[in-house]
């Protein structure tokens, strides 16, 4: 790790770059000063292909200028533009300087866009077409890698069009979970539900709490085991919105329906990170945003609303 917290590599890389100007001048220098005995004829005496000569002439002066105006460009361009090592450059200059400035620049234009939402409801805005227009474009180009382009999601990755809410569903929640992001873990549990036989048949025990297939007789034994997920999921199975612990009674399976699947998420556990919107979309787009997806699964509403 101490290659990338030193400043070796800068420095390295500042005197490699700092040689190799200093060489193409002496390189220059050298051609320009070098005499090569020559013949009456100017030849230096080398010939290939039977008679192609090499002649004894110096560098055309227009080459010798322009090798000279390259070396000065950059080393100008040295001094002005972050080129050696840490060195910043007198123009201040940096990438990430330069996007903030486009992305206030774009803000800046769209503002006027989003001035007409931001004092409107999520109800309202899902009813808005230009609105809603707007956010599908937001949450394509935002959303849908990990969600899909139809909001159905996949595996790991939550349907926003059914209403089922790891951490709630209301149009505040959803603008909290863009903004802040969210990160779930279920921790291994195996060892405190018991056995490999007490894991499995806690696992029926959790099929049997949404109708799903189970071993009825599985599913009595691990009730009593079933304490050791109840301080997160609820003695009834019905989760924890304030800790993002889902629903196990609803039939709505994020890592995977059947047995095996529950066996595997009690053994190993498993993490999930909804990665933070608010350093890439601002606080109106967030906005337009959170309405869009509320109204992904409160379509009734959106529709009474356009109505």
């Amino acid at each position: 790790m101490s290659d990338f917290t030193s400043n070796f590599w800068s420095i390295y890389v500042a005197g490699l770059t700092l040689v190799s100007i200093v060489a193409c001048l002496i390189l220059l220098w050298v051609s320009g000063t070098t005499k090569v005995a020559a013949s009456k004829d100017n030849t230096t005496g080398h010939v290939w292909d039977g008679d192609l000569q090499e002649m004894n002439n110096p560098l055309p002066k227009w080459w010798v200028y322009l090798f000279i105006i390259t070396v000065v460009f950059s080393l100008v361009y040295g001094l002005l533009y972050p080129m050696f090592g840490t060195y910043q450059g007198v123009l201040g200059w940096s990438s990430d300087g330069q996007h903030k400035a486009e992305v206030a620049k774009a803000e800046k234009a769209i503002a006027p866009i989003y001035e007409r939402f931001k004092a409107m409801p999520a109800d309202q805005l899902a009813g808005d077409s230009q609105a809603m227009a707007i956010g599908e474009r937001l949450f394509m180009n935002n959303c849908a890698q990990c969600h899909g382009s139809d909001a159905r999601g996949a595996r790991s990755f939550p349907n926003l069009t059914d209403g089922d809410w790891l951490w709630g569903g209301s149009p505040e929640a959803i603008k909290t979970t863009i903004t802040e992001g969210r990160t779930g873990m279920m921790p291994p549990m195996a060892a405190a539900v018991g056995t490999p036989e007490d894991v499995r048949n806690v696992a029926n025990y959790v099929l049997s709490l949404s109708g799903s297939p189970h071993d009825s007789v599985r599913a009595t034994l691990g009730k009593s085991k079933f304490g050791a997920c109840a301080a997160c999921h609820g003695m009834d199975g019905k989760g924890n919105q304030a800790m993002g612990a889902p629903n196990l009674s609803d039939n709505t399976w994020l890592h995977g329906w059947g047995e095996e699947a529950v066996v595997r998420a009690i053994t190993n556990g498993f993490t999930n990170q909804m990665p933070a919107q608010a350093s890439k979309l601002n606080a109106d787009q967030i906005h337009v945003l959170s309405a869009y997806v509320w109204g992904l699964s409160n379509k009734s509403a959106g529709a009474a609303k356009t109505n």
